[in-house]
């Protein structure tokens, strides 16, 4: 899909790359986006500038009531940061709400917000939150207004030479509250038919507001802000009334499209039900009342798995450890993870179904992360440690979790096996004992074409059971 790769070590050698490629080569990071549009034949390119090594933009600070959330900070990263939780409630939401968790170990929220859809998840939250991006250059740096980023559908006021280096995010205070809504056709790995973002400052009484923003998404070419709603209910109690007519004004400004996920009309009704849905929770204080005590993050060791830094260039051939064992893979710098571990490492467990991220049947551990090979660039397995499916167990030693799946039938068809243990496996490895909610939500990103999710379900438990 590209011909030439290169992966810097430092942002001082990042920069000068893009302004010598401005236009002509493209960067990754987390890849869920990237590489689902090139396998498409979306903006392709003949180069890839990656930036997943700099890490010195990895990171989430808090500072003098702002939160930094640096280009490499992935949506897992803010869903298990305690200040984000605390202070950015509706960006946590939005980032929990986001795919599947081998998409949340990898997903950047930059990468979320540089892709410019109306239906990417974090746009709303960080838009009524009134956050600003930093955007960096080998000439300099500037600052933009989020809401001032997008200049219609897709595009944005980035320059070929800039990435986006920093995202900066005002924190809710004692007396504010903020949530974040998503309607989707499924409880995972759905896009948006609309999502919408609330934060809200009360007066000393916490019963009448002094400001407000809302932020609507899949209802325009780009997120926009419900201004009339917002100017509504300052000074205003949130009552039921309030609430109600609040909900009106923010449908009354939206003119969203029909497509093959809902209506214009239907969007238009749930938007006004939610809208007056989540006014009465803030109202009520219960924003946070779905948050999980331990969301699944499918990282068992997260400060174990943070990468090591190594040295940047150009990658001719992948150097990496699979099950514990070195490879060399000549040419698989051109390739995605799955299709090097399939086509040069002769390692045929892992299997490709969608090569989009939607199935699951091609999850692999990359340094200890459970993540979509299909969507992972062969050469960010460079120093790195893989783990397939073969890697997993022996014949002559299986995991616990294969035995099982053979004590509880689990196996039907077998194509999807691979991925939903591996899977499986890393939620025992994150959470020993496991409850079944989150058994479901660890296998949420793949897909049993046979239908046989009771027994894998099944077979999850067991095996936490057997370990407890």
């Amino acid at each position: 899909m590209w011909e030439h790769y290169y992966q810097p070590a430092t942002l001082d050698e990042a920069l000068p790359l893009l302004r010598d490629h401005a236009g002509a080569a493209r960067i990754v990071a987390g890849g869920t986006d990237v590489m689902v549009e090139l396998s498409r034949g979306v903006r392709p390119t003949s180069a890839l500038i990656d930036i997943s090594q700099l890490r010195e933009l990895a990171y989430i600070r808090e500072d003098a009531g702002l939160l930094r959330i640096g280009a490499l900070a992935t949506h897992n990263d803010v869903i298990a940061s305690a200040a984000c939780v605390a202070r950015a409630l509706p960006l946590a939401q939005a980032c929990w709400e986001l795919g599947a968790p081998q998409i949340r170990t990898r997903a950047t929220v930059a990468g979320n917000l540089v892709t410019a859809s109306p239906a990417n998840d974090t746009i709303s939250p960080l838009m009524a939150l009134g956050a600003e991006l930093v955007l960096a250059s080998a000439a300099g740096e500037r600052t933009v207004p989020l809401h001032a980023f997008y200049t219609g559908f897709r595009r944005t006021a980035l320059r070929p030479d800039e990435l986006l280096r920093e995202i900066r995010v005002p924190t809710l205070g004692e007396r504010s509250r903020g949530l974040y809504l998503k309607l989707g056709l499924r409880r995972a790995q759905a896009i948006s038919v609309i999502h919408l973002a609330f934060a809200l400052e009360f007066e000393e009484d916490m019963r009448h507001i002094r400001t407000a923003r809302i932020a609507l998404g899949c209802l325009a070419p780009t997120v926009v802000l419900a201004s009339a709603a917002s100017a509504y209910l300052a000074g205003r109690e949130l009552d039921e009334a309030t609430c109600a007519e609040a909900a009106r004004l923010c449908a009354q400004g939206a003119q969203p499209i029909g497509d093959v996920r809902g209506s214009a009309d239907y969007r238009l009704l749930a938007l006004r039900n939610m809208a007056a849905d989540g006014l009465r929770q803030l109202a009520e204080g219960r924003e946070r009342e779905l948050w999980p005590a331990q969301p699944v993050l499918l990282e068992s060791d997260r400060a174990a798995t943070a990468a090591t830094p190594r040295a940047g260039g150009i990658v001719e051939a992948v150097r990496t450890t699979i099950n514990g064992q070195p490879h060399t893979l000549v040419g698989a710098q051109a390739k995605t993870l799955l299709d090097a571990l399939r086509d040069d490492a002769g390692l045929t467990g892992t299997k490709s179904g969608c090569a989009e991220g939607e199935c699951g049947a091609c999850t692999v551990w990359l340094d200890g992360k459970a993540v979509m090979s299909c969507l992972t660039p062969a050469a960010q397995a460079n120093g790195a440690h893989v783990t397939t499916i073969e890697g997993l167990g022996s014949p002559d030693e299986l995991h616990p979790l294969q035995s099982a799946f053979i004590r509880n039938a689990a196996v039907q068809c077998g194509y999807c096996i691979p991925g939903m243990l591996m899977a499986g496996a890393k939620l025992l490895d994150e959470q020993p004992c496991p409850n079944r909610q989150q058994a479901q939500c660890a296998l949420s990103g793949n897909i049993c074409r046979c239908t046989g999710y009771r027994k894998i379900l099944d077979a999850v438990m067991d095996a936490a059971h057997e370990q407890a």
